[in-house]
């Protein structure tokens, strides 16, 4: 199974980070790669099952469902249940935290898949660096802050 974790220190405060993104269906509204979305089956974004689907700036098309969500916890997990590169039983989370020195935020985005074994390093490649770490420098771009952190 591959995995990726990458994380970040955004400069602002987690509750309106995760303003930001908890809608499930908002990824176009702060992620650069994402251009349209829209939920499956009249579900509402927040509810578990919920399918998004979605395109990227490339044009491929990804369906996502929503497997856990917490506003309490600042987090969200899907599964990808359609992708054009060959995954499977893919997991993948997305949480924040607060950091009290600051008043910033720390956040995580991980996720685990099956993969065949002679492209699975490059799909995590892309993942994290494409899709988390391109979210993470939207989401420090907007906040304003310039801030890396080690994590």
């Amino acid at each position: 199974m591959a995995s990726v974790r990458i994380s970040s220190v955004i400069d602002a405060p987690v509750e309106k980070v995760w303003a930001r993104i908890r809608d499930f269906n908002g990824l176009p509204n702060w992620h650069p790669r994402m251009v349209e979305s829209h939920i499956e089956d009249g579900k509402a974004a927040t509810d578990i099952g919920a399918v998004r689907n979605f395109k990227v700036a490339s044009g491929a098309t990804i369906r996502e469902k929503l497997v856990a969500f917490s506003d309490d916890d600042f987090l969200t997990t899907y599964s990808i249940i359609g992708h054009p590169a060959p995954i499977s039983s893919h997991t993948s989370t997305l949480r924040l935290e607060r950091v009290t020195d600051g008043d910033r935020t720390y956040a995580v985005w991980t996720a685990e898949f099956d993969a065949p074994a002679e492209k699975a390093d490059e799909i995590a490649k892309g993942m994290g660096e494409n899709v988390f770490q391109g979210g993470f420098n939207a989401l420090k771009n907007h906040f304003g802050g310039s801030f890396v952190g080690n994590g």
